[in-house]
């Protein structure tokens, strides 16, 4: 198996362990996720979406820059909004928003648009620390695997011209 299908795959194997936790923490912790949670999700299914395709595909050259090009798109998507919820989190309880609405009732309510505009305000539910591991809260650690499939990609991207080094066979 060539290098850059073991990282797509690697990559695509991450982003279906995140989300199954993500779910257990949801179903079995009882953990209610936020309207950012879920648009993290949405971005961790981008990353892992791109990886899975680039890794059954099992691209070379143009191919490994062009999937690992993609999958940075998704990646700053949801460092952006982890970062967003990390800044709510970190907010004076007096400056934090008012809770609204759940994921599920905004979905059911409002155009995707408006669902998106609204989660990324954010809301009281968003700066809630739920749950911390290590001393990061939840978005904390999707901000650091966020980061680190952004830093895969752009790596992918700039060293998938490394077949002609030998670097990717």
């Amino acid at each position: 198996m060539r290098f850059n299908r073991i990282v797509f795959t690697l990559i695509a194997l991450a982003c279906v362990a995140v989300l199954g936790v993500a779910l257990y923490m949801e179903h079995v912790m009882g953990l209610e996720p936020c309207p950012l949670c879920m648009l993290q999700r949405m971005a961790f299914v981008g990353v892992g979406v791109v990886a899975l395709l680039a890794a059954l595909i099992g691209p070379s050259g143009p191919g490994v820059r062009l999937g690992g090009g993609l999958m940075v798109v998704p990646a700053l998507a949801g460092l952006g909004l982890a970062g967003r919820q990390l800044w709510l989190q970190s907010l004076p309880a007096d400056q934090v928003p008012p809770c609204g609405p759940g994921y599920d009732y905004l979905r059911e309510t409002f155009p995707l648009t408006e669902v998106v505009r609204m989660a990324l305000e954010g809301d009281g539910s968003c700066a809630e620390i739920q749950w911390q591991f290590l001393g990061l809260s939840i978005p904390g650690w999707s901000f650091v695997l966020f980061a680190l499939a952004a830093l895969a990609g752009v790596g992918l991207l700039v060293v998938g011209k490394g077949r002609r080094h030998g670097l990717l066979d």
